[in-house]
């Protein structure tokens, strides 16, 4: 479990296919590896990575070709710069949101424009994480704990401040860009909660309209 406050910003040293699947190096920078032991968990944008190796100024992790498909992965290369949190500890402070560094979809970056001092980015999210994202609600874009604050239909946007600017690798952003999206814990389970005893049925995927009706929450 993650909170979404980025530790540091490490670099990919080698990315390397192995098994059907992949081996990935990151160089971690200034977090601090000293109280990280083998099989400790790690988010790198976002994707929670056990290491298998400690070589001392990074880790080793195997990435899944679950990750691999389901992710942003795929586009990072030797020299990318990705966000680093380590798993919380019953001591740590939760200044983010809980994440539990299983990305949910891949989403683009649509526009990046100036806001004063901070960075005001919209982006697309996929359909079927659109009834996830609330404005004001919490948001996981890249292992970021951000606010949502505008959405239209699967679109959302980010102001970004320059401390976070800083901080992340949100200041490499562009138009195109793809990035993880972690939408809000509560919320994937309130809605698997709702659904009540359908939740045991064959392809029972979510709420529907009909189903809000039937009982009682739309009229």
């Amino acid at each position: 479990m993650f909170t979404g406050i980025i530790e540091a910003i490490g670099t990919i040293r080698a990315l390397t296919p192995k098994g059907g699947d992949a081996r990935v190096y990151v160089h971690t920078g200034k977090l601090d590896l000293s109280d990280v032991k083998l099989g400790d968990s790690i988010a790198v944008n976002g994707i929670c990575l056990t290491a298998v190796e400690l070589p001392g100024d990074g880790f080793w992790a195997d990435v899944s070709r679950e990750t691999l498909a389901r992710t942003a992965f795929i586009d990072l290369k030797a020299g990318s710069r990705v966000n680093l949190e380590k798993a919380l500890t019953p001591t740590s402070r939760l200044g983010g949101h809980l994440v539990s560094g299983h990305v949910d979809g891949v989403g683009e970056v649509l526009s990046r424009e100036d806001n004063a001092r901070a960075v005001q980015f919209r982006i697309h999210a996929p359909r079927e994480l659109a009834r996830y994202i609330a404005l004001k609600g919490s948001i996981t874009v890249d292992g970021t704990s951000l606010t949502v604050n505008g959405v239209n239909g699967a679109e959302f946007e980010l102001t970004i401040v320059p401390h976070t600017l800083g901080e992340t690798i949100m200041a490499d952003y562009r138009p195109g860009r793809q990035v993880n999206l972690e939408v809000d814990l509560l919320a994937r389970y309130l809605e698997r909660l709702m659904l009540g005893d359908k939740a045991a049925e064959p392809d029972a995927s979510g709420l529907t309209a009909s189903f809000l009706a039937e009982h009682g929450y739309l009229k």
